[in-house]
């Protein structure tokens, strides 16, 4: 799932080529990606691409006087930029993982896409971001928030740490993959109760927090789309290196299991040496 180094990356790039440039033809493929239908689609048609920022991991793009093109790109989502199309046909209904295409003048683009047969990706067009829920409802974002706001938010909810952080309420930006290098940088196990963190241990977690993810805009910006997959995955420490070794302590890369995701950890850096249970495995034993 983009994170908020990723969305970062991709309005950089989208202010460098596509600001400035006007909306030829908005194209929707898969109608579910659009959850809004005032203003129609057809209302940016014409109109100048005069922005684009984030929310969180929510991408903004500012179309005209008053629109917006809110984007959240789920698990699978991506965005893909094309400096021309091979035809110039409308996209038809279901055309493979293209959901969006959004053509601009110069004959470049770019196509809003999702693998695989969970369709999470969604766009809103609105006139004010706050109109969609998920932008509403966010906590402050990861980079703009102090260390005693940072404290406040972290202490304001009970459970486990790698959970707390990746709540879009409490923090915004933060997910399952840099969630995991933030708290090997903070030597913290994810499954550490807020309600039990010290005043350092707030500190320790809120420096690896600002660490990781200005690390990851740095590299990440600047970054043509295509090439942010990869430079995300090579700069990770534990997340997705499962039975590799650390690259502070030489251990071995962990991992816990669950329904719909994993997390990976170090037991050296992170837990005292102890593994932690991965529940999926000890209901196989059973």
């Amino acid at each position: 799932m983009p994170e908020l180094p990723e969305v970062e990356a991709l309005a950089a790039y989208l202010r460098e080529r596509a600001v400035g440039h006007t909306v030829q033809r908005f194209e929707v493929s898969s109608f579910s990606a659009l959850k809004t239908y005032d203003p129609p689609a057809t209302a940016v048609n014409g109109l100048e691409i005069t922005s684009a920022g984030r929310h969180g991991k929510f991408l903004d793009i500012g179309m005209g006087p008053d629109l917006h093109l809110v984007i959240h790109l789920a698990r699978a989502g991506w965005l893909h930029y094309r400096d021309s199309f091979k035809s110039p046909a409308p996209l038809k209904p279901g055309s493979g993982p293209i959901a969006i295409r959004v053509r601009l003048d110069d004959g470049s683009g770019f196509d809003l896409t999702e693998a695989g047969t969970q369709k999470s990706l969604a766009a809103y067009l609105v006139r004010d971001p706050a109109e969609v829920p998920g932008v509403s409802r966010l906590g402050p974002d990861a980079l703009a928030v102090s260390r005693d706001e940072f404290a406040e938010r972290i202490r304001s909810r009970n459970g486990q740490i790698k959970g707390v952080i990746t709540d879009q309420e409490v923090l915004a930006g933060i997910g399952n993959a840099y969630s995991d290098e933030i708290l090997h940088v903070a030597r913290m196990s994810p499954f550490a109760l807020t309600g039990k963190l010290t005043d350092e241990q707030i500190t320790t977690l809120y420096e690896a927090m600002r660490e990781v993810e200005t690390d990851a805009v740095e590299r990440s910006v600047g970054q043509k789309a295509a090439e942010l997959k990869g430079e995300k995955r090579a700069g990770m420490r534990v997340h997705a290196r499962t039975g590799l070794p650390c690259p502070v302590c030489g251990d071995t890369v962990r991992e816990v299991s669950f329904a719909d995701k994993s997390l990976q950890y170090c037991a050296t850096c992170q837990t005292g040496g102890k593994p932690l249970a991965d529940r999926r495995l000890s209901k196989l034993i059973r």
